[in-house]
């Protein structure tokens, strides 16, 4: 299952290893250092402000989307067919 981040970008769901909040994120020492070592892999999806971080294993995208958005839809069952 793929899971849309904004802007046209698709990620697929299990490579996504967080999901964060930006206040949460500007609140954390550890996060800041992070992505501080990870810069070469930002990936911004926005021309203004984003709303949250998601980290995979190759990249970290900034996304206008909210957390919980990205979360209901990372975990949306998928339907079967019969």
């Amino acid at each position: 299952m793929y899971v849309h981040l904004g802007e046209d970008t698709l990620v697929r769901a299990m490579e996504i290893i967080a999901i964060l909040d930006k206040e949460t994120v500007k609140s954390s020492q550890y996060m800041q250092e992070l992505l501080e070592k990870k810069d070469k892999d930002i990936i911004p999806l926005t021309k203004g402000t984003f709303k949250s971080i998601v980290i995979t294993e190759n990249a970290v995208y900034y996304s206008p989307l909210a957390s919980g958005t990205l979360k209901k839809r990372s975990t949306k069952p998928v339907l079967q067919e019969l």
